[in-house]
């Protein structure tokens, strides 16, 4: 277990979690627990639940990082970033966020929302020219939507779309066909692409986990007039100080790429993704919104915490408060709640403009997670949840698949018990 903080740069360190609070240019802020209402010999058995796991071989390394009131008051790294090469977890590792990304994507357009550069009831067509006849598969054959589908539904995931078929053989060979995320297609090309195949559902009606958020990167693209990554890195990276945050690893930071592993979730890990040999080594021409990103915990904390500000981080605003909190309050009409994936209901759960909202406790799906609560997650098993209520923010970052809430769910409960007042 390391505690190095070196992304904290505190005054001084009593023990492993008592920090001096303190801000070092574009940091944030560190304290400790006791300062915000938290307890720091509770938070402590985080330490164990993830060395545990880590012990068993469930994971190889994590980082686990904790705000209270704005001010990070729980920030360690865990086992290894690559077991093979013998090398620690830094706390500035750099992790494949995946869906992650989503939110980055969705707070990007919400930006030009706030310029009135785009509408949230905007068809979609009015960016995308191939979207204007889409059409809707059904039992009986293609049918016209009854409405097209919105920059909001892109955001919600009620556009329509899937992550591939449709579940019709000619239709789901045509989406096998269209090769929707080759690396080497543009944005224009995947939108184009993307806009000539049917829908699944009508939009609004259903949430379905989808590509939504890529087709929203090419809105982007054609509201703001700037190339995607262009627009993240002059909006959002550069302003929020993420200096490690984009769609690609250059050189001179491969080494603090961690590797992927694959979990037999018995206690045998396979490496699947290494830095010397990762896709993320070159940039892609097709800059996924929905799932591209790179990025570390402390420059993913950041942008959570200027989302949990209302919008705001450092003086800098780049959300109206409003608009913020469009994220973090559900927006699904109620024909399409609760979320799913498939035959798995997550009960209680709406989902916002980029995150999904609790909207009602369950002791069936995640019961340490208190109503109001927002977050998501990656692909990876990388998690993230915030609490308005508790003024609390939390990270965890490892790199194991298939995806897993075993992390997450593991410390949720620690933590929010640790907040003593």
């Amino acid at each position: 277990m390391s505690i190095s903080n070196s992304w904290l740069k505190p005054a001084f360190v009593l023990g492993c979690l008592c920090l001096t609070t303190t801000l070092i240019g574009a940091e944030l802020p560190v304290a400790k627990p006791e300062s915000v209402g938290m307890s720091s010999e509770k938070l402590q058995a985080v330490d164990k639940i993830v060395e545990d796991l880590i012990a068993k071989k469930r994971l190889a390394g994590a980082h686990v990082s904790v705000t209270r009131k704005g001010k990070v008051v729980y920030n360690k790294t865990f086992g290894k970033m690559d077991i093979e090469a013998d090398k620690a977890m830094r706390d500035d590792a750099i992790i494949r966020i995946y869906s992650m990304s989503k939110s980055i994507t969705t707070a990007a357009a919400l930006m030009l929302y706030d310029d009135g550069k785009l509408g949230l009831d905007d068809p979609i067509s009015k960016y995308i020219p191939e979207f204007k006849d889409i059409k809707i598969w059904s039992e009986s054959g293609l049918q016209p939507v009854k409405r097209e589908p919105t920059v909001r539904d892109l955001m919600r995931h009620t556009a329509g779309m899937t992550y591939g078929g449709i579940g019709n053989p000619e239709a789901d060979k045509a989406f096998k066909e269209a090769k929707l995320m080759d690396r080497g297609q543009t944005l224009q090309e995947f939108g184009a692409r993307l806009g000539k195949l049917p829908l699944k559902y009508e939009p609004g009606t259903q949430w379905i986990y989808s590509m939504a958020t890529d087709v929203l990167g090419r809105v982007v693209e054609v509201a703001s007039g700037k190339s995607f990554d262009v627009f993240l890195q002059d909006r959002i990276f550069t302003p929020l100080d993420m200096k490690d945050t984009g769609f690609h690893v250059p050189a001179e930071k491969l080494d603090r790429l961690m590797t992927v592993y694959n979990s037999d979730n018995k206690g045998t890990l396979k490496p699947t993704d290494v830095p010397a040999k990762s896709n993320y080594r070159t940039k892609p021409t097709f800059l996924s919104g929905g799932g591209g990103l790179v990025s570390t915990t402390r420059d993913y904390l950041r942008f959570l915490q200027m989302v949990a500000n209302g919008g705001e981080l450092d003086g800098k605003r780049l959300l109206k408060k409003k608009t913020a909190d469009l994220m973090t309050h559900n927006e699904l009409p109620e024909i399409a709640m609760p979320i799913r994936f498939g035959n798995e209901q997550r009960e209680g759960l709406g989902f916002g403009l980029g995150f999904n909202v609790r909207v009602t406790k369950s002791e069936k799906w995640d019961p340490a997670s208190p109503v109001g609560e927002w977050g998501w997650g990656g692909m990876a098993s990388t998690h993230y949840w915030a609490s308005p209520k508790d003024d609390l923010v939390v990270v965890t970052m490892e790199q194991t698949l298939p995806y897993s809430f075993m992390l997450e769910w593991a410390v949720k409960k620690p933590i929010y018990d640790a907040i003593v007042k």
